[in-house]
């Protein structure tokens, strides 16, 4: 069985060393390419491949907004990300979003190979770090463990958006908002942003970029 591949990167060496090696697999196809999100979102809904292997940073689109649309185009699509982010605020969301399979740049050809396979028959594939982070955060006790969208509010908090504007990012109320951050702060042990930010970041919850 030949597995159909699109592959999605807005950085051409590395979509090519990707076809390159991808192409040494007598069962793989590479059935498109796309530097940026917006682009795979519809070569994946136009070609409906068995696989799409998705970068995260992209331009006009980035990784979790074309998983979001491909998912809610093909409910069944088979979306791996390969990347280099491995922290909270990215693993989360793009699982969230409908990914099977997440794996880091520095993943070894042979177990990208066999990710591949997995994820293209539906199954999930995590690089060891990413299961590792999963694993702790179950492990830990939920009261003090942020919800995805309670990390979409800190990140945008980190990037100096006042309240108002991350209920306007977020499609939420400003009240919603002043709640979210109440439970920050009684989760991280703070009593503003500044101080929420910086545990955030000290816990690699978030990064500043």
């Amino acid at each position: 069985m030949t597995i159909k591949i699109i592959i999605a990167d807005d950085h051409p060496v590395v979509r090519s060393g990707l076809r390159a090696l991808l192409a040494s697999q007598s069962d793989f196809e590479i059935a498109g390419e796309a530097n940026n999100g917006e682009e795979a979102a519809r070569l994946a809904i136009s070609l409906v491949p068995d696989l799409v292997l998705m970068d995260l940073q992209m331009p006009i689109l980035d990784g979790i907004g074309a998983i979001k649309r491909i998912r809610d185009r093909l409910p069944k699509a088979n979306i791996l990300v390969l990347t280099t982010y491995g922290t909270d605020a990215d693993i989360l969301p793009a699982l969230e979003a409908g990914a099977i399979g997440y794996l880091l740049k520095d993943t070894p050809p042979e177990q990208l190979f066999q990710a591949v396979r997995n994820v293209a028959s539906g199954e999930m594939a995590l690089a060891p770090r990413v299961a590792e982070k999963i694993t702790q955060r179950l492990a830990n006790s939920s009261k003090n463990i942020l919800s995805s969208r309670e990390i979409e509010v800190l990140k945008l908090a980190s990037q100096g958006n006042p309240n108002k504007a991350i209920a306007r990012k977020l499609f939420i109320t400003e009240a919603t908002v002043k709640s979210h951050f109440v439970h920050i702060f009684s989760k991280l042990g703070v009593t503003d942003r500044t101080a929420a930010v910086t545990e955030a970041v000290k816990k690699k919850i978030i990064k500043i970029e």
